[in-house]
Order: C-alpha cells, then sequence, then structure tokens
C-alpha cells in the first residue's frame, strides 16, 4: 500500500495501480524487467542453466556442476532456514538523516554531504513526513558547478522540497516498491505509518544490499 504526504497531510492512500493514475504523479514509463503480478515467474538461474554432459562443448558436466551449487550453498549457509525477505520493513534503513522545513538549504546540503546520503525526508513539527529534499534538486537551485555556489544560498529547505512524497507501508511488497521507482523514476521511498510517522527509508542501494548480502530475497517470485 502507498501514500501521498504532503504539507496539508496525506494527500492519498491506495494501491500502486491507483497512484500511477493521479496527475502529476505518473512520470514517464521505462521498460521494466520485473514481472507484473499475474505474469509468469522469471525462471530460477540455476533451473534455466543446461547440464551438458561430460566432454560436451561450452558447459560443465552435470556431476561438476552439482558440486558448484553445493560449494556455493555452503559458502551463503543456505542449509539455514531463514525466511525470504517480502516487505519494505525488512530491508529498509532505519537509522535516517532528516531533515525540517525552515531549515538552510545550505545547512541541508552540508548534512547530506556529511552523512553520505542523496536524499532526506523532510518533517513536520509532530515528525510527519511531508516531504523529500534531495541531492538533485539541491544541485539545481544553487546552481552549482564543481561543487561551488554561483549564487546566494538564501533558500530554506521548504523551498527546495518535493511535496507531496510518496510514502509506502512497512508491511509492502518489495515488488511493488522497485517497480513504484521504475515506473514514476523515484530515487527511494519513505515508509510511514497511517500516523504519517516515519519508520524508514527504501532505497535502490537497499534493495541491491538485499540481494546481495541477505538472500534469499523474494523479488522475482
Amino acid at each position: 500500500m502507498f501514500s501521498l504526504h504532503g504539507l496539508s497531510g496525506q494527500d492519498f492512500r491506495g494501491t500502486l495501480e491507483q497512484l500511477t493514475q493521479l496527475p502529476g504523479v505518473t512520470a514517464s514509463r521505462h521498460a521494466r524487467g520485473i514481472a507484473l503480478e499475474g505474469e509468469a515467474a522469471l525462471p530460477p538461474f540455476v533451473s534455466g542453466v543446461e547440464r551438458h554432459p561430460a566432454g560436451g562443448h561450452g558447459g560443465y558436466a552435470a556431476s561438476g556442476f552439482d558440486s558448484a551449487i553445493e560449494n556455493y550453498r555452503a559458502m551463503l549457509n543456505l542449509d539455514q532456514e531463514r525466511d525470504p525477505l517480502y516487505h519494505a520493513y525488512q530491508i529498509m534503513t532505519r537509522e535516517v538523516f532528516t531533515l525540517t522545513p525552515e531549515i538552510a538549504a545550505a545547512t541541508a546540503w552540508r548534512g547530506l554531504l556529511g552523512q553520505g546520503v542523496r536524499q532526506s525526508p523532510v518533517l513536520d513539527e509532530i515528525g510527519g513526513v511531508i516531504g523529500l529534499v534531495t541531492e538533485r534538486a539541491l544541485l539545481t537551485t544553487f546552481n552549482l558547478e564543481r561543487r561551488q555556489a554561483r549564487t546566494p544560498l538564501t533558500h530554506h529547505v521548504r523551498d527546495v522540497m518535493i511535496t507531496p512524497v510518496i510514502c509506502a507501508d512497512p508491511i509492502t511488497d518489495i515488488r511493488r516498491i522497485a517497480r513504484a521507482m521504475i515506473e514514476l523514476d523515484l530515487p527511494c521511498v519513505p515508509v510511514a505509518n497511517e500516523n504519517r510517522a516515519l519508520l524508514g527509508l527504501v532505497s535502490r542501494g537497499d534493495i541491491l544490499r538485499a540481494v546481495i548480502a541477505d538472500p534469499p530475497l523474494s523479488l522475482w517470485v
């Protein structure tokens, strides 16, 4: 489930399909490799690899292939029982650098650089999500060239933040978050509860880290 949070509060709550129908929300659609719900799932890598007989061209013998798989499973400790990752709360970053609307844009820029992040949710006085500040927006506003400002940095976060901002519930399918990022060209998706309180942030990096470091990840099936 997704929602839109802005200065006036929660402006929308519904499915990804409903979200993409809102005026001004849907960006240009890109070709995607993520299977839609109802489509055939992509086959697992191992089952899609042809096993060549010993001495055949271009492949392992079956016994050698099985041995390689077992060695890989042992390296990843795949014999241990682990639940697949399905939802936003399982992969989101919980310690999130946040901003408030009154902070100077120059201070926000230094904060992003100091934290090593490219985006930051903006919270109101009671901690509700109302916007998102991105590195791209700050660079555009400052008219920076080689990180040297050419115009006075007189803006505040409220002047440069994206609002309303698309958020996801903590129990939102990772595949749908990935689709939202691709179809709506989102740098990240804040995770918030029904009271607009920020719980975490899912970035593209979070999804990639989960793919690399935390299998099994239920992204394709």
